[in-house]
């Protein structure tokens, strides 16, 4: 195998490679080593290198320019590939079996609690407890002091741990996606006459997290009403399970949430559903299962086997003749202690409004595991935007370095899946399209946002 599989071809030469896949300074160098191990990089090696170059002319040039063993130093400097490489041997037993995983009790998380009692971590030979967590800051707090070896996250919380931003500076990693949409903005029904977002001056309104989606999403959808999200309301953090009871006691004015809350409010007739957040930007990411970069390379077969299970289970809950099955395994008090009649209305898509009509959206919530890295660098131009990162941020390298996207391509192949040809890709929120090459550009552009 070359190294980076097709783009070397017979165009280069052994001497300008160093060795024949030119991760050694000699041929003979790379003769000596681990053949199993040496096949393993060259798979991540080139992955990384067709994420930074897509195209294959651009990618021969680049690498005739500096020669392949320079180009992978340069890579190695910013993308752990022999970590990464370890994660994906297959051959060995994971080095630790008994295991937790901190989640909130939320659909976002339905992969990584579906997982349990469905059997997808036993099938890797794993024993894993699901533990139900109050808050989020309770999530990242327990998982930095090790007492949870991975958890459900939020997607941005990965990449503020990794930047130090609400946390000491830890590397952190994302290597799947748990849910693509799945949120939306719900108002208590005194407000069902006032659903323009201009009319909301002075309202308070919840979101879960500050490093979160929803936050991001409100402020953008705000914004692009003319309201300023720090001037003009009142934007708190509320942990999702106390949502609909701050609402009911007249606390907030609505909230941009995960489901089931939005869909429990009009269960409880306390609330409406104003939008879904795949109306603001369809098939965002939502949540994520996350971990410590130690615990990727300190005990990399039980990384493996964990985001093979997490991916697995992603892709069964992808299907929609699994969503009422899956309903009846995660409703339960022990997961997300909700009636089942709400859990299969947010899973199945066909759901009461609260003003009187019944939708059927069968893609209001979805699962897909792939973490494209462009939608790392969205998220850190919203973090700029509203002044959580100071100063400069290298975007392309803290997107590839968090949301291991490698990973997620292997994984998804050994279950069958095909993978995105590219990590990264455009995309529009509302309306105006992103292009992840031009982050200033694109932050430069907004009217409303904090001095940067």
């Amino acid at each position: 195998m070359a190294l980076f599989d097709d783009p070397f071809d017979s165009k280069l030469t052994l001497k300008q490679r160093g060795c024949s896949c030119g991760a050694h300074a000699s041929q003979a160098e790379h003769d000596a080593a681990p053949a199993g191990d040496a096949a393993i990089e060259r798979v991540v090696e080139g992955a990384v290198m067709r994420a930074l170059f897509p195209q294959d002319a651009q990618r021969r040039a680049f690498l005739k320019s500096v020669g392949a063993a320079t180009a992978l130093a340069a890579v190695s400097q910013f993308f752990p590939v022999k970590f990464a490489a370890e994660a994906l041997a297959q051959a060995g037993a994971p080095e630790k079996k008994a295991l937790k995983i901190g989640f909130i009790p939320i659909t976002c998380a339905t992969p990584i609690i579906m997982a349990s009692p469905m059997g997808f971590y036993a099938k890797q030979g794993l024993d894993v407890e699901v533990v139900k967590t109050a808050g989020w800051a309770v999530i990242r707090d327990k998982t930095l002091n090790k007492e949870y070896d991975a958890a459900h996250m939020l997607a941005p919380m990965p990449i503020a741990i990794s930047l130090g931003l609400g946390s000491t500076p830890t590397p952190y990693t994302m290597p799947a996606v748990e849910n693509v949409n799945g949120q939306a903005i719900t108002l208590a029904l005194k407000h069902k006459d006032r659903r323009d977002p201009k009319d909301w001056k002075g309202f308070k309104l919840a979101v879960p997290f500050d490093y979160s989606m929803h936050n991001y999403l409100l402020r953008y959808y705000l914004a692009e009403a003319g309201i300023d999200p720090d001037a003009d309301v009142q934007i708190r953090s509320v942990p999702p399970p106390d949502m609909v009871a701050n609402m009911r006691a007249d606390n907030i004015d609505g909230f941009l949430a995960p489901d089931p809350v939005n869909q429990r409010a009009v269960y409880d007739g306390v609330g409406f559903i104003h939008m879904l957040s795949k109306e603001i930007w369809d098939r965002h990411p939502c949540c994520a299962f996350a971990a410590s970069q130690d615990f990727v390379t300190q005990t990399p077969n039980t990384y493996a086997a964990l985001l093979r299970a997490i991916i697995e289970a992603t892709s069964y809950a992808s299907k929609a003749e699994n969503r009422k099955e899956i309903a009846a395994a995660i409703a339960p008090a022990n997961y997300l202690n909700q009636p089942l009649t709400v859990v299969e209305q947010v899973l199945t898509g066909t759901f009461a409004d609260g003003l009187g009509s019944v939708k059927k959206v069968p893609d209001r919530v979805d699962f897909d595991p792939f973490p494209w890295q462009s939608f790392a660098v969205w998220i850190m131009t919203q973090m700029k935007r509203w002044g959580q990162i100071k100063g400069d941020v290298d975007y392309d390298a803290v997107a590839k370095r968090v949301f291991l996207a490698t990973d997620a391509v292997k994984r998804m192949q050994q279950d069958g899946l095909t993978p995105p040809a590219s990590t990264t890709k455009t995309f529009s929120v509302m309306g105006k399209v992103f292009d992840p090459a031009k982050p200033k550009e694109y932050l430069d552009s907004f009217a409303i946002k904090r001095a940067i």
